[in-house]
Parts: C-alpha cells; structure tokens; sequence
C-alpha cells in the first residue's frame, strides 16, 4: 500500500469519527430529514445512476463477469424505485438511540440504566450489489452512526453516482 493511500485511509477515518460524534448526537427529525432528501436524490438521479450502471454492466460482461454475478449488479428503474421505498421504510423505524433497555436503583440510591446508543463508525466491505450501499448508509444513519464503506470495483461508477446522493 502506497504512503498517499495511506494518508487518505486516515484521513477517512478522521472524518468518520467526526460525523460519528455529530451523528450521535442529531435528532430523529433531521436523520429522517436526510433519509427523505436521500430517497429523493435516488429519484431524481435515476438517470444518470442507471447510465452509470450500464456502463458497470458493460465492462462486467467485457472481463467476464458470470450472469449471477451480472445481475446481482444490475439496476434498472424498478429495483432504483424499491431500493428509495427501502430508505423511506428506514424513515418508519422507531430511532433506537437513546431508548432505555433496562434500569434499577442500587442500594446506596445511584440510578443505573442500561440505553441503546450509537457504535461510531462502522466499516462495512462489500460485493457488487449497488442497494447495500444505500442500505447500509440508511441504517447508519438511522442509528446515528458513521459509515465506511467498501464495495466492489466492479460497480465503480454506479457507485459514485450513488455516493452522491448520500452526501
């Protein structure tokens, strides 16, 4: 690993613990706030992801991808439409942070509970499936945490068309 990967591999997770620590502390209304804007961008973007997607498939089919592997990295305008119904679904889950597990009162009268509370930041690698991205920042979100995420080369620039409708 050359010194210039490196350096941006820390200066990643630098920037993740940051957001990690604004995360925990963002009200359900703003993360739903930012899942609705995200469903949207997906929509919005449909375009241009699927024309990204296609060149994807393209260079899939040129190195010879197999036909499952293919299709686990296809999207078309159906599967785009469920993965943004997915993220708004996200929207419906009640926000676990902060919710009290479990409490109870010593015998010298100091109050223990036991609450859900955010990781930090969470790294997560991945193959071909264009949706994980998304489902995995969702559900990030959702619970207050930070993601890094690492999905396969072979969906770069659906990838990046995706990347910037979580940002």
């Amino acid at each position: 690993m050359s010194k210039d990967v490196k350096l941006e591999l820390i200066s990643m997770g630098k920037a993740a613990k940051q957001a990690a620590f604004q995360l925990a502390i963002t009200s359900t209304a703003k993360k739903n706030e930012a899942l609705a804007i995200i469903a949207d961008e997906l929509e919005a973007k449909a375009e241009v992801i699927l024309a990204a997607n296609a060149k994807d498939i393209a260079k899939g089919r040129e190195s010879g991808m197999s036909e499952a592997l293919l299709d686990r990295l296809l999207l078309n305008q159906a599967r785009l439409q469920n993965i943004a119904g997915d993220v708004r679904n996200v929207i419906k889950l009640n926000d676990p942070i902060g919710s009290e597990l479990e409490s109870k009162v010593l015998e010298n009268g100091l109050s223990l509970a036991k609450r859900r509370v955010p990781l930090g930041v969470v790294g997560v690698i991945y193959e071909a499936r264009p949706n994980v991205t998304i489902d995995i920042a969702a559900l990030c979100l959702k619970t207050g945490n930070a993601s890094i995420l690492r999905g396969g080369s072979e969906r770069k620039r659906t990838q990046e068309v995706i990347f910037s409708c979580t940002l």
